[in-house]
């Protein structure tokens, strides 16, 4: 029997590993207490320490065909999402909540929002089907980010690792500059492409309406219904997951270059264009979007299709996990320090 890092990872495992913090979360958000530091202890520490210590990734998959269940997961995901984003509004706002685990579940739902709902809803924008497209955007638009769902297929994927896409990183570009950059800068290159389409289509209704009358309502029933303090929490909310969002863009493309042709054109998206990170449990959590070059090879490919092929040509890795890198990030020196002269190598 091959042993459990020979095998492609299944999706009752990617289910455990990435329903998990949503389920202490709920309890966090049910109970209090206790289960207020189990998430957020399971969700900033423990399973960046597990993927540090093991730091290894399961084999990868045979074939592209999607398994049974890997739609029905993504559903639940984004349901879980739901229901955490109205639960821990009300529990922020419960009064017997002391300051500490007020903090403390704050910083665990943004954590979930950030990661996990982040990277399901990247996935659902990338199904087929129009149902799954709209449930993902739905979960962008409840954390103020509905432009994603434009700007993340219609941008990002098309100029990736050129100055032309605003979610690239620049080498030696630090996050705190990149961050309201890359925002507004993808925001408006979104909005562009949505025009052009709409243009080219009359009739077609520019779903920039939906992103932003779905955000102001987002705000509207929150502020009716938990009151401004509930809208305060709420905004600070969208405002971290945002940032987790961000810091994953920054990570995953920081200092890649596409060469450019002698025609003035770029040479297509290859593997070494994205940086990727093995570590198993991040991988099973955050359903496989630390295989991010294979994603933006293969868009189509659902997560647990996704590969790693270490067997081939040298591609760009991250020393450590993905949410690890994520917070050193947040160190401009030290990231500079980690990461420039992997990207120099990587260059070369």
């Amino acid at each position: 029997m091959p042993a459990p890092f020979d095998r492609p990872a299944s999706v009752p495992a990617f289910a455990l590993f990435a329903l998990l913090p949503g389920l202490l979360l709920a309890a966090a958000c049910l109970f209090g207490g206790p289960w207020i530091w189990a998430a957020l202890i399971w969700m900033g520490g423990a399973s960046q320490i597990v993927d540090t210590v093991i730091a290894r990734g399961f084999a990868d998959p045979g074939r592209d065909e999607a398994p049974p269940g890997t739609d029905l997961l993504s559903v639940l995901l984004a349901l879980l999402h739901f229901l955490l984003l109205a639960g821990g509004l009300a529990a922020l706002l419960q009064p017997e909540l002391g300051m500490a685990s007020r903090i403390a579940l704050f910083l665990g739902l943004g954590l979930f929002f950030g990661q996990v709902s982040n990277s399901n809803a990247h996935e659902l924008i990338h199904r087929g089907s129009r149902a799954l497209f709209r449930l993902g955007a739905a979960v962008y638009v409840t954390l103020l980010f509905g432009h994603h769902s434009s700007a993340h297929r219609l941008v990002h994927h098309r100029h990736v690792a050129t100055p032309l896409d605003p979610n690239t990183a620049r080498l030696g570009e630090s996050f705190w500059h990149f961050f309201p950059r890359a925002w507004a800068g993808s925001f408006r290159a979104g909005l562009a492409a949505e025009r052009a389409l709409s243009a080219a289509r009359p009739g077609r209704p520019n779903p920039y309406l939906v992103w932003i009358g779905g955000g102001l309502a987002c705000c509207t029933v929150v502020l009716l219904v938990l009151g401004p303090a509930g809208l305060g929490w709420y905004l600070g909310l969208c405002l971290y997951a945002q940032m987790q969002m961000m810091l994953a863009d920054y990570v995953q493309h920081y200092g890649l270059e596409r060469a450019r042709r002698a025609d003035g054109r770029y040479e297509p998206v290859g593997p070494r264009h994205s940086w990727d990170a093995p570590h198993f449990l991040s991988s099973l959590m955050m359903v496989n979007a630390p295989r991010h070059s294979d994603h933006h090879t293969h868009p189509g490919r659902a997560y647990p299709a996704l590969r790693l092929e270490r067997a081939g040509k040298p591609r760009p890795m991250l020393p450590w996990s993905l949410p690890v890198m994520a917070a050193l990030a947040m160190w401009p020196r030290i990231w500079r320090r980690v990461m420039d002269r992997r990207v120099m190598r990587m260059r070369g």
